[in-house]
């Protein structure tokens, strides 16, 4: 923006409340949610949804948990009013679902909108009206505040008249004043405890004020100081319920949202993964899993978050953004190599913690803020390799994907050698690549020295001593002999030796039994040490049989040896 242009702006006034609570308060409970998808994330749409499409949407909300959703502007055209109608007369509308459906205070709209109720059981009827100076000005051709407010009241008042034509359905009445977020406080105020005073609510009968921040004009703590002043202000409190319906034109939505519900906002309106007009309507999913991470109860289901993502992707033929929290593809991806470690370490404390205790513990990764899999997240996705990655995060790859348990002093050399890989072809690396490489490159490695022949002589060695004739290739020589020790390894080392083969000691071995889908069952690693230079190499060698697995393993090594050396 260039100087002249911000002449043009101004800040936005701050709500006068010295005394405010919300800063020391926390959440401690889930809001009542309330589903939007159906109408504010569709009328935003390229492509509004067919009817078969919001049923399966609807479907999905309610699978999830729900318990409001509104589903559409019935009055507004045949497809909304179509669409509700198909949900009465499919009986697809549970007992404790209500549903909800947007009308403007005008008769015409709010007497067809009843017409779109008839047969269902609990229904919200949403009532709205502008009620911004903008508005009033621009929209409205410089509105009074008194006819702004009168529109409001008549609309209110029609409702309570038609709420016996449909005896068989409980209405419940809501009332947003449209552009709260830069309505006077007081006026909002004013027209709000107008409609209220024609419903007349009650514990049993309460009343919704919606309080919208249509347009996103300032940070989120004046939010919370226009919700918290309202709800000190607002009559009968006890008897309603003060509901938050945010945007996201500043990119604090959620914020706002959090501080609203300190603030004593009692409900909450949204989409899944923020779809709506201009950047969006609050992510409900966001907000949810946010308390859950918390220990809070949602009453929502996202267990299941990818299968959520694709009904969503498929009927509103909107994309998830790869950095969405939560559902995004790379949000619990980790490509920085100090992650990857800190990550992997955090999954095995977590392991050995539950190991010992025998029982959950409290969650505690690392760069994680819930477990991936408490969303339906694979550990697949976790980490992943490009040239930013490090050892651990290679490891955890072999590990996870490949079953593969290094040694940690293995990490550095693979991990480097991986990641060089992806530094050079300049793109992030598969899991199955990385395996790829793994295998090609420290396993069973057979050039320049190859086993030809490693035999147990049965008939020869003393008590804990085992005699082997072992035949080797190393490039075209063919090498021969025997080889004596307490075991395979250490046999074969003295049988290199006495061929003026042995330039190394060694310095480790592990073995583990194999998981994933190898057709062997056993892996050994074993590391050796250049006796001149200090070099220290791991080799893996992989068997049906675990001796001969270390065998592998120490072949391998010899042959890296040389390798680096070369």
């Amino acid at each position: 923006m260039n100087p002249e242009s911000i002449q043009k702006y101004h800040p936005f006034p701050v709500v006068d409340l010295p005394d405010r609570q919300w800063p020391n308060r926390t959440i401690t409970s889930a809001p009542i949610w309330c589903s939007v998808d159906l109408r504010d994330g569709n009328q935003a749409l390229p492509i509004p949804m067919s009817v078969d499409e919001k049923i399966r949407l609807f479907d999905e909300l309610v699978r999830i948990g729900f318990k409001q959703i509104e589903v559409g502007f019935p009055s507004a055209a045949d497809t909304e009013f179509n669409f509700l109608r198909a949900l009465v007369e499919q009986d697809r509308i549970p007992d404790d679902v209500t549903v909800q459906v947007l009308v403007q205070a005008r008769e015409h709209l709010i007497r067809r909108t009843f017409e779109s109720l008839e047969g269902v059981k609990k229904a919200i009827v949403h009532l709205y009206n502008s009620t911004s100076p903008l508005q009033r000005r621009v929209t409205f051709g410089d509105a009074s505040k008194e006819s702004i407010k009168q529109i409001a009241v008549e609309g209110a008042q029609l409702i309570k008249e038609l709420v016996p034509t449909l005896p068989g359905t409980e209405i419940t009445l809501q009332y947003s004043p449209e552009s709260f977020s830069d309505t006077e406080m007081e006026y909002a105020l004013e027209v709000c405890n107008a409609v209220s005073a024609v419903w007349k609510p009650s514990l049993d009968k309460k009343i919704i004020l919606n309080l919208p921040a249509t347009v996103e004009w300032s940070t989120p703590n004046v939010h919370a100081d226009q919700i918290e002043w309202f709800c000190r202000h607002v009559d009968n409190r006890e008897n309603s319920i003060v509901s938050l319906h945010t945007h996201n034109d500043r990119g604090t939505g959620v914020a706002a949202t959090e501080l609203g519900l300190m603030a004593g906002a009692d409900r909450v309106e949204g989409t899944l993964f923020g779809n709506g007009e201009r950047t969006g309507n609050l992510d409900i999913v966001i907000v949810a899993l946010n308390m859950s991470s918390h220990g809070i109860g949602t009453g929502l289901d996202f267990a299941d978050l990818s299968s959520i993502r694709q009904i969503y992707e498929e009927t509103t033929r909107m994309e998830v953004s790869d950095r969405q929290p939560y559902a995004g593809e790379l949000v619990f991806t980790a490509f920085s190599g100090s992650h990857q470690d800190a990550i992997k370490k955090g999954f095995d404390r977590r392991a050995k913690d539950v190991a010992e205790s025998g029982e959950e513990v409290p969650w505690g990764v690392p760069y994680l803020t819930i477990d991936p899999k408490d969303i339906g997240r694979s550990y697949e996705a976790i980490i992943r390799i490009n040239s930013q990655s490090g050892k651990g995060g290679v490891a955890y790859v072999l590990d996870r994907e490949h079953g593969f348990d290094l040694p940690k002093t293995m990490h550095p050399q693979v991990g480097k050698f991986v990641y060089d890989k992806a530094d050079a072809a300049a793109r992030e690396l598969s899991n199955r690549e990385i395996g790829e490489l793994f295998f090609e490159n420290f396993v069973n490695i057979e050039t320049p020295l190859s086993l030809e022949k490693f035999e147990l002589d049965h008939s020869a060695g003393g008590a804990g001593e085992m005699i082997y004739h072992a035949k080797v290739k190393i490039g075209r020589e063919e090498v021969e002999g025997t080889g004596k020790g307490n075991g395979t390894i250490n046999a074969f080392v003295n049988f290199l030796e006495e061929a003026g083969r042995k330039d190394f000691t060694v310095t480790d071995y592990r073995s583990q039994a194999l998981r994933g889908g190898s057709d062997a069952d056993s892996a050994a690693y074993v590391q050796i040490k250049h006796v001149d230079n200090g070099t220290l190499l791991w080799g893996c060698g992989i068997d049906p049989s675990i001796e001969m697995g270390g065998l592998k393993a120490l072949i391998c090594a010899w042959n890296l040896l040389r390798s680096s050396k070369s």
